[in-house]
């Protein structure tokens, strides 16, 4: 479980095909607080550590996990957002999210806005998720509030911080990012046996 709040940035040093897996090997400033078997978010993957070399550790990504994200257009040297999963009685400063990603979408457009970045996002409304106006959405890993809901369309505000210290300052028109949708919103439209194509 993750609350959407990124904890620092990842450089990708390496990744190696092994069957349909990839084995990643990340470089963070955790990578020394880190233990084998932990969850660690990626971009909003919930991805597990099996190997650490100093600064460097490593997680393996599954074809599941590979047709579901934007992970097979990770290249070497590109920044990620990191985050470890929440400990039992801390602050929940974002949302509950569980590193599920839902599926992914394009970045529309970028504007800025005298200090701050509206960022807009298009996603496939065929497979059934929502945004609501002012809920909320994790977009590769941060915890966000949606602006401008629509059927397969919305946006969110970056403050300078959150603009500086993820890898959202790397976006550009086209850039494939992920999404994971508000728990409680994807049970509530479950329930109410909602169907985004009527």
């Amino acid at each position: 479980m993750f609350t959407g709040i990124i904890e620092t940035l990842g450089f990708i040093k390496a990744l190696e095909k092994d069957g349909k897996n990839i084995h990643i090997q990340v470089e963070s400033s955790l990578s020394n607080e880190l233990k084998i078997d932990q969850s660690v978010a990626h971009n909003g993957i919930c991805l597990t550590v099996v190997k650490i070399d100093n600064s460097i550790y490593t997680v393996t990504a599954i074809k599941e996990t590979i047709d579901k994200t934007n992970l097979s257009n990770w290249n070497v040297n590109d920044v990620i957002n990191l985050e470890r999963a929440m400990k039992l009685g801390d602050r929940l400063d974002g949302h509950i999210v569980q590193g599920h990603v839902d599926q992914t979408a394009i970045c529309k457009n970028i504007e800025e806005a005298n200090g701050s970045w509206y960022f807009t996002f298009e996603y496939d409304a065929t497979l059934n998720n929502i945004t609501i106006e002012k809920g909320s959405i994790t977009v590769n890993g941060v915890s966000l509030t949606v602006v401008n809901s629509k059927k397969n369309e919305f946006s969110v505000a970056i403050i300078p911080y959150t603009y500086e210290h993820t890898n959202f300052k790397s976006f550009k028109i086209g850039t494939k990012i992920n999404l994971e949708f508000d728990v409680v919103g994807k049970y509530v439209a479950r329930l109410h046996g909602f169907n985004s194509s009527k």
